[in-house]
């Protein structure tokens, strides 16, 4: 028999606020060195996404949370350091790998939009947001 390691939850938001309540929600638990994978297409809500995450570990302005797509990666002081990477401009794995965010990988929290673009094995939080009807969001989070 198998058994997995590995947790699922899924979750369904009406609204932008809905969505980033439920991100808030999942990093309160945080222990401050989470890898979150944000996976979903243009449009599906990472980014809002990743300002829950921004707001339930303590970041005072969330406004600064921006999707990175031409910089790669912003950092943000919160109670530990959050490290944003959007790999949206980048091909394959070893411009990936160029970024050098591994490094950041246990001094905070890494928040990796496009995510799927990383083909290599690296233990993270899935976070897959797919579009429904209006602002629905179906959103898996595996652990």
């Amino acid at each position: 028999m198998n058994s997995s390691k590995h947790k699922e939850k899924i979750y369904t938001t009406h609204s932008e606020q809905e969505t980033f309540a439920l991100a808030r929600k999942l990093a309160k638990n945080f222990e401050g060195d989470e890898v979150v994978f944000l996976i979903g297409e243009l449009g599906a809500g990472k980014t809002i996404f990743a300002k829950g995450i921004a707001a339930g570990l303590g970041l005072k302005d969330i406004h600064q949370v921006c999707s990175p797509s031409f910089t790669l990666l912003n950092i943000y002081l919160a109670k530990v350091p959050i490290y944003h990477l959007d790999l949206y401009r980048l091909g394959g794995e070893a411009e990936i790998r160029d970024l050098g965010f591994e490094d950041y990988i246990g001094e905070g929290v890494v928040l990796i939009e496009w995510a799927e673009k990383i083909t290599f094995p690296l233990a993270a939080i899935r976070v897959h947001i797919e579009v429904g009807d209006g602002c629905e969001r179906r959103i898996k989070i595996v652990y």
